[in-house]
């Protein structure tokens, strides 16, 4: 286990203070339990510029993109942030179909990297200590999300 740091326990309180932000909060709440897109044209279909729901969406995002970017610099050790962050995980799981429609778009291959390069180290990390974790969490989102779909 790697030598952790008092500014690095610091600045992980720090993110899950600011995770605790009330409209945050709130859009994480929405986004884990409502954001299913099935396509880009879905997502706009579904989420239109200047809805709530797509104010949540680029909320829960932006906030988990920055924490990515922070952890991907070294600013926190891997596994101290991978023991209790797997909330970013799921938001990758949700949105990783539609990236690369997004970079397209947008002609950045380089939108969202953050957040996928974190996830793919969170995932060799899980996978080493639980070995097929990740495919059970896939199914279980998988039937989470059939359980809240409006019909």
């Amino acid at each position: 286990m790697a030598q952790i740091t008092y500014d690095e326990v610091n600045l992980m309180l720090r993110l899950y203070d600011l995770r605790r932000e009330a409209r945050l909060r709130q859009a994480r709440a929405w986004f884990t339990d409502n954001f299913h897109p099935t396509s880009p044209e879905d997502m706009v279909e579904k989420y239109p510029q200047g809805s709530e729901e797509n104010t949540y969406i680029r909320m829960v995002i932006s906030y988990w993109e920055m924490v990515a970017s922070i952890v991907n610099r070294g600013l926190i050790n891997d596994e101290l942030f991978f023991e209790s962050n797997g909330e970013i995980w799921v938001v990758w799981d949700r949105m990783r179909t539609i990236v690369p429609t997004w970079r397209s778009a947008f002609k950045n291959p380089h939108l969202f990297q953050n957040i996928e390069e974190t996830c793919k180290r969170l995932e060799a990390w899980r996978e080493k200590r639980a070995p097929g974790s990740t495919v059970a969490m896939r199914q279980m989102l998988g039937q989470s999300k059939s359980k809240t779909k409006v019909v």
